[in-house]
């Protein structure tokens, strides 16, 4: 049992953050799943399509629910989600670098997996003085 992934972010981030995580690890190996807030599209619809994600890649440990911008409007549906049956929890700021982090600790649960995901993405922004 392991905890599913959702990126839920505005259009064009979660897939193409997918897309890279897979062109440097392969297979990925948590359950994940991206989806999107068109700009300008009903929280509603947000909302019912990321419930519908939860359930798909929710295989008993919970999921952690990565979003681009604290509060945006992804990040407001992401709260909205934790009414939900399983577990979720939600880190703001996704990157290439959180995700990776995530991907390589798929292992840990949803608690620590919050804390990994931060850590991630902290260390993946280096200031280059040369």
């Amino acid at each position: 049992m392991s905890v599913g992934v959702l990126l839920l972010t505005h259009s064009g981030v979660g897939p193409a953050l997918l897309g890279a995580v897979r062109g440097v690890l392969g297979p990925l190996p948590l359950k994940t799943a991206a989806v999107e807030a068109a700009f300008g599209e009903e929280i509603d619809h947000v909302v019912t399509r990321a419930a519908a994600a939860i359930r798909q890649i929710d295989q008993g440990a919970g999921v952690l629910i990565l979003t681009d911008l604290f509060g945006a409007s992804p990040s407001n549906v992401a709260a909205q989600l934790g009414n939900l049956a399983c577990p979720t929890r939600r880190v703001a700021g996704v990157n290439l670098p959180m995700l990776l982090r995530v991907m390589n600790y798929a292992e840990q649960p949803l608690d620590e997996m919050v804390d990994t995901a931060s850590v991630g993405a902290r260390n993946g922004v280096v200031i280059d003085h040369g």
